[in-house]
């Protein structure tokens, strides 16, 4: 476990190859958006993975039977600091990216800042919420833009 002085520990596992370059800058935006969104950042970990990986997943862990882009385990031990482990189906995100006619690199970023957002207390059940996920998306998607130029 890092420091208090220390930066937080994001780490990416690669099931499945994924071409996204700036991954430091991705790194660095996840953990503004902590601080942003005055959630404690412990640790990190995306996996990318497939389909059928994450459907695995989903059904043994979750008690679903479908395909989905993502899902989020809070690992934390304390309410004070968040443990988390991502796990992003590439299968999906280059599908959804194709469906909403946008780049895979711009489908892939919402998905990473989604969970982080869930890691944050966003939630998405409803339309409501949902909403709120969308617009914070935004919000990083635009900020991660800001400072890649």
């Amino acid at each position: 476990m890092p420091t208090n002085n220390s930066t937080p520990p994001i780490q990416f596992h690669f099931l499945l190859p994924v071409s996204f370059s700036q991954r430091t800058l991705v790194k660095e935006v996840i953990r503004d958006l902590f601080k942003k969104e005055k959630t404690k950042l412990e640790q990190l970990r995306y996996i990318f993975c497939s389909d059928e990986y994450l459907l695995q997943i989903n059904k043994e862990h979750l008690n679903h039977n479908y395909y989905t882009d993502i899902i989020t385990f809070d690992l934390s031990e304390t309410p004070h600091a968040t443990t988390g482990e991502i796990y992003i189906s590439v299968d999906r995100v280059r599908d959804n990216a194709q469906n909403y006619e946008v780049s895979f690199k711009h489908e892939l970023l919402r998905v990473i800042f989604h969970g982080a957002l869930h890691l944050c207390g966003y939630k998405d059940k409803s339309s409501k919420d949902e909403q709120l996920m969308r617009k914070a998306e935004d919000k990083y998607l635009k900020y991660y833009l800001s400072k890649s130029n």
